[in-house]
């Protein structure tokens, strides 16, 4: 003991010569560098304000291994004009899986109420895989391999099982390496980055469509940095995703009903029958005429298929009724005179489609998915990768397909036929359980297509603390900052406002889009 006595005295005073680390230094040694970062702000475009600012942060591939490869994360910003009354910072996204917000702020920055507005720094970003957001590519997918896949038939499945074997190949061949990645965990996991990079100790943040499950998987995955969240036209947790295709099929239905009553009422405008029976019945007609002998319109055939192909287009009654109106009348006359001054049937499907929706969700596939080849690979990447619940027997999808086309004759066998998820990658991580508590407001229009009123209250339910604002008659793909606005605006205004939810929940009434 006495030999250690010199060598224990000199350990001691090393140790009394090195200082003490206070908590929040402690804190930071252990924090890792990627959430630690300072963005470099700079003005995005010369043709845009001054006041939009931009930066790019580094995000782990692998949030499991973050030691390695990293990626791109673009991120925007437009910052309050009225500091004494700021909150915090209020994110964007916008849908998708494919869909940047990067440019968002600058849209969002008139709309938003004054008393809103003052409150937040409105921020916007590439989700990764996405736009400026080290873009993943699968390679220069052909037309035909873009999409969601086409109607079932037993003659032609193995053509289907092609499809979706050569998409799943091509994505694999072209981004294998990051794909298993692109993911809405990885992305929850990302936007708190983005909230350290930021130094806020809470986001808050407005998603809609995919944006609203990208949402509650933030607030499952980070509950203590969850603020004011607004999750507008949701995405039912228990349907991804390929629930999310199929709820499209049994949702249009009802959909369909609806508008037969409605164009029935009308007969004498429309001309497609006096009773819903008859108004149906005239659509059928044309499924089956089309389907035998397909009518060319501007340079493009249209097959009984191709109608059915659109089911949103029965959630707008004025537009299908319009849609189905010219249709018939091509079938009966052929292109000419009689057709002359009828618009382009492009434009009619694209004004049948919910107003609401955002420029990248118009022209899409799926919620806000986008159709060029670099949005299908996010698109594919997110849905094939986030859960493991895709059959992996093609056979599978042939039954499924054979039996929900019986059952939900517009689309049935369109949402359960074969995708490519059938040949991806098995995820990396299971999808997130909603367990936890989230007071956030979930907004939602009764005919909203894309998400449908069963998808809003899916969410809604999962959620539990969360409250629900439905805009009955409402049609839109999107509600909240819609043109027209929504009876919903109010109580999304308040509570961002606030921070206060309603006491229980809202239903209030759209006043009717047409006569």
């Amino acid at each position: 003991m006495k030999r250690l006595a010199p060598l224990l005295a000199t350990v001691g005073l090393i140790a009394a010569s090195v200082p003490l680390l206070t908590a929040p230094q402690a804190a930071a040694a252990q924090t890792p560098g990627y959430m630690r970062q300072q963005p470099d702000w700079h003005r995005c475009r010369p043709d845009q304000p001054a006041t939009y600012e931009c930066a790019t942060l580094k995000v782990p591939l692998d949030y499991q291994h973050p030691q390695g490869r990293m990626l791109d994360l673009a991120i925007s910003r437009i910052k309050t004009e009225n500091p004494g009354k700021r909150r915090g910072v209020l994110l964007f996204n916008p849908g998708g899986p494919g869909a940047s917000s990067l440019f968002r702020p600058v849209d969002l920055d008139t709309r938003i109420p004054k008393d809103v507005r003052d409150q937040y720094d409105l921020i916007g970003f590439d989700p990764r895989g996405v736009g400026k957001s080290s873009p993943i590519s699968c390679g220069g997918l052909s037309a035909n391999e873009r999409g969601l896949g086409g109607p079932y038939r037993p003659e032609t499945f193995a053509s289907d099982v092609a499809w979706a074997r050569s998409v799943a190949d091509k994505c694999r061949e072209k981004s294998g390496d990051v794909i298993p990645h692109i993911t809405t965990r990885n992305t929850a996991r990302d936007l708190d980055v983005i909230r350290a990079a930021l130094g806020e100790r809470k986001i808050s943040y407005l998603g809609y469509s995919y944006g609203t499950y990208l949402g509650a998987v933030y607030s499952q995955m980070f509950p203590q940095r969850t603020d004011r969240f607004v999750l507008d036209s949701g995405v039912d947790p228990q349907r991804v995703w390929r629930g999310m295709i199929q709820v499209w099929a049994t949702e249009a239905e009802p959909a369909f009903a609806r508008w037969t009553r409605w164009a029935a009422e009308r007969s004498d405008r429309y001309g497609l029958g006096t009773t819903p029976e008859e108004v149906s019945a005239t659509f059928w007609g044309l499924v089956a005429r089309f389907d035998r002998d397909p009518i060319v319109h501007d340079g493009e055939k249209i097959t009984g298929d191709n109608l059915r192909s659109e089911p949103s287009l029965f959630f707008s009654p004025y537009g299908a009724s319009a849609v189905i109106k010219f249709l018939k009348s091509l079938a009966e006359n052929g292109p000419g005179p009689a057709n002359g001054d009828a618009p382009d049937l492009k434009q009619l499907l694209a004004g049948s489609r919910p107003s609401g929706a955002t420029a990248s969700e118009l022209n899409t596939p799926g919620p806000g998915a986008a159709a060029d080849a670099d949005g299908m690979a996010v698109y594919w990447s997110v849905v094939c990768g986030d859960t493991d619940a895709w059959p992996r027997d093609p056979d599978q999808y042939a039954r499924d397909a054979a039996r929900d086309k019986a059952k939900y004759p517009l689309y049935g066998d369109f949402a359960s036929n074969i995708k490519p998820c059938a040949f991806w990658q098995r995820p990396v991580e299971p999808a997130t359980p909603m367990k936890t508590r989230a007071n956030v407001l979930t907004v939602q229009n009764e005919w909203d297509s894309q998400t449908p009123l069963v998808s809003g209250q899916g969410l809604h339910k999962a959620l539990k603390g969360s409250r629900m604002v439905l805009a009955l008659g409402g049609e839109k793909h999107g509600v909240y900052l819609s043109e027209p606005a929504s009876c919903a605006d109010v109580t999304v205004n308040k509570y961002l406002a606030t921070g206060r939810l309603p006491a229980a929940d809202v239903t209030c009434q759209d006043p009717p889009p047409y006569p």
